[in-house]
């Protein structure tokens, strides 16, 4: 984990060259002494944003990132509405007072779904978008609340209408409905009303406050209703302190990957650089106590536990795409790469292997040592009792209806706008971004590449009319020889890893700059986890290739118990699997054997995150460890000691990206 160090101050080009027509700068930040003049940074007195988001609807993804968005919509997410009871229209309580299905199921859902329905531009998806918004905008009553009042201990639960919010966020970006607005601002002024006592009491909205405060933030920044500060203040007095330098509120996986950016939010509204710190403490905390594990993530299962910190343990699919947007905001707030390589390495290594890839079910939860994935009840090996390690399209209610906005979002943060009416090439993929930069010239930014199974990213510039903006580019902290050209020259700029290249031109219709992020080898060693070693190539963590086999089971009769089934959906239709491992995977890496890389062609159905069509894969030499087993809760067991004997023999194995292994090893014990 990188030092903590806070970034009020704005650090800014460390080497200057001026090549021709382009000035070449590299930078720490983006400049926050000015405002972007077309899209909503934060206003005064909230601390000036280091980048902006570009409205819903403003990126077209391409790729290997758009097949993931197809199979998506294809999939669980996008029919989910007719196979979930909490999603039935009949009796539900989004749709009429008094229904029986209404908790945080709908707004889960349809904040992935919306999103993608934005960036699909699917008709039947905007028009069931549209069906929900109108529905809850006019569910809203006099005081200003709305939607079901679900309570606990007799005091409302405002949980689900912090995810509504976001809902309202993405639709008035994408449509410029005012009601969203004027429903929000109402609400917003209902809940200054709420007596402290009766607000975010209870488990769920008292640890995720700061959700509904980011909201608060982005509403003010549309409104300037002076209002809305006081409940920036109120909404951070009464949500759970995530501000203690070794301590949580809670240690549940979910919570704490959602939750560790409500200081830095907070932030926003106090300039008090201890809010800062605090949410990099807690990345830093959670990771040091349970996250000596590559991907990115922690073990944590549903809550972390003293003792149970092997990379046997596991996130909730929810963790994940929790975490991403959490990098996404802090991004946002920081301008910090840290957080853009951050949400790679949960995307790429983490998040890919917790879904089928048809994306018709999912794991409950998935670790970097996962070595099988029945429907059995592993517990107390994982943290919950339930068949929450196989593929079942209800594993458990909260993923299943949440998992949906980890893509969306995430393709909604490639490119953003700089302060500086520029644009930032920040989270790398394959897409187009259509924006204002400077005086006011819409352009369209197209990048092509099929980052980060390849090393080259292409842009080019489609523009009406020559003008002159600058285009920041996020060096990658793990490359030290990255180079780029612009319209075939290559510039000389010495491109510092965890900085950004800022290219300031006049731009013409066609222009085009190539990025070269040459990838290699590096070796993590997980102190706390018995020495053991994962292996990354640039921003992929790479995991023993095990041999899949995909047992079908009944879907009903292995969901878990609160996950409801439409009366009339066709299970058929929605098969879920086991996945047991059909070869070895009990095997320490011999560190000293060089690895080999060897590419394959770029797979037909353009979806890299599978065995047979990841197009990467490394010859790497193993001994299988005899005492490894499988244990008595069913599990990957912890990892051997340093001494566990190795067999004699020394074995040609195939690694693969963590991404695209639903069972595998990526914490090794090593070998001499």
């Amino acid at each position: 984990m990188r030092s903590l160090v806070l970034f009020s101050l704005i650090l800014f080009a460390s080497c200057t060259i001026r090549q021709g027509a382009e000035t070449v700068a590299i930078v720490d930040r983006m400049p926050v002494d000015r405002q972007n003049s077309f899209y909503a940074g934060n206003r005064a007195p909230l601390q000036p944003a280091q980048l902006v988001k570009l409205p819903a609807g403003s990126i077209e993804a391409g790729g290997w990132l758009y097949r993931q968005l197809e199979l998506q919509k294809d999939g669980l997410n996008g029919h989910l509405g007719e196979i979930s009871a909490w999603l039935q229209k009949t009796d539900n309580a989004w749709l009429k007072t008094g229904g029986q299905w209404g908790w945080e199921e709908v707004p889960y859902w349809l904040r992935g779904y919306g999103n993608l329905a934005y960036l699909m531009k699917d008709d039947a998806m905007l028009q069931e978008t549209t069906f929900w918004i109108s529905r809850i905008l006019d569910s809203q009553r006099e005081d200003g609340n709305f939607g079901p009042v679900h309570l606990n201990n007799g005091k409302q639960d405002f949980w689900p209408n912090m995810i509504v919010l976001w809902i309202m966020q993405s639709y008035y970006e994408y449509s410029g409905d005012e009601r969203a607005i004027d429903f929000m601002s109402r609400y917003c002024r209902y809940l200054l009303t709420v007596p402290d006592e009766d607000f975010l009491s209870s488990y769920w909205e008292n640890s995720r406050g700061g959700d509904n405060l980011w909201s608060v933030a982005w509403l003010y920044n549309r409104t300037a209703d002076e209002r809305l500060l006081e409940l920036g203040h109120k909404i951070h007095r009464n949500t759970a302190d995530w501000t203690k330098a070794t301590q949580l509120p809670n240690w549940h996986n979910v919570n704490i990957a959602q939750c560790f950016r409500e200081p830095a939010t907070f932030y926003l509204f106090t300039k008090d650089s201890a809010m800062l710190k605090a949410s990099y403490n807690v990345q830093s905390l959670v990771r040091r106590a349970f996250g000596q594990v590559p991907g990115g993530m922690f073990g944590a299962d549903e809550n972390a536990r003293i003792g149970f910190f092997d990379p046997r343990q596991g996130t909730e699919t929810c963790g994940f795409v929790e975490q991403m947007a959490s990098d996404e905001i802090m991004l946002l707030i920081t301008g910090d790469p840290y957080w853009a390589e951050h949400c790679e390495e949960v995307a790429f290594n983490s998040y890919p292997a917790a879904l089928m890839p048809d994306y018709k079910a999912l794991r409950y939860i998935t670790s970097p040592n996962h070595v099988i994935s029945d429907s059995k009840n592993h517990s107390p090996g994982i943290q919950n009792n339930g068949p929450f390690l196989a593929m079942n399209p209800f594993s458990s209610r909260c993923c299943q209806h949440n998992h949906g906005f980890g893509w969306p979002y995430y393709a909604e943060h490639l490119i953003l706008a700089t302060p500086d009416n520029g644009l930032a090439a920040i989270l790398y993929n394959d897409c187009k971004a259509t924006a204002k930069v400077g005086g006011g010239t819409e352009v369209t930014l197209h990048e092509e590449t099929n980052y980060p199974f390849e090393e080259r990213i292409r842009f080019t510039l489609h523009t009406p009319q020559e003008v002159a903006f600058p285009l920041y580019l996020r060096i990658p902290s793990w490359c030290a020889d990255a180079s780029f050209s612009v319209n075939g020259k290559k510039l000389p700029a010495k491109l510092t890893p965890g900085k950004y290249a800022r290219i300031d031109r006049l731009w013409k219709e066609g222009d085009e700059v190539v990025l070269d992020v040459p990838m290699d080898y590096a070796t993590r060693q997980w102190q706390v986890n018995k020495n053991s070693v994962s292996v990354n190539y640039g921003p992929l963590t790479l995991s023993l290739k095990i041999k899949e086999e995909y047992v079908p089971v009944e879907s009903r009769e292995t969901a878990v118990w609160d996950s409801k089934w439409q009366e009339n959906a066709d299970e058929s239709e929605w098969p879920s699997y086991e996945i047991l491992p059909a070869s070895p995977w009990n095997y320490a890496l011999v560190e000293t054997e060089p690895l080999v890389l060897q590419r394959k062609a770029w797979p037909a159905d353009n979806n890299p995150f599978t065995l047979t069509g990841v197009p990467l894969e490394f010859l790497a030499k193993g001994r299988i460890v005899p005492e490894w087993q499988i244990d008595e809760y069913g599990l990957c067991g912890v990892l051997p000691y340093e001494d566990a004997k190795k067999s004699e023999q020394v074995d040609q194995i195939v690694l693969v990206p963590m991404g695209a292994a639903r069972l595998r090893i990526t914490a090794f014990p090593v070998a001499r």
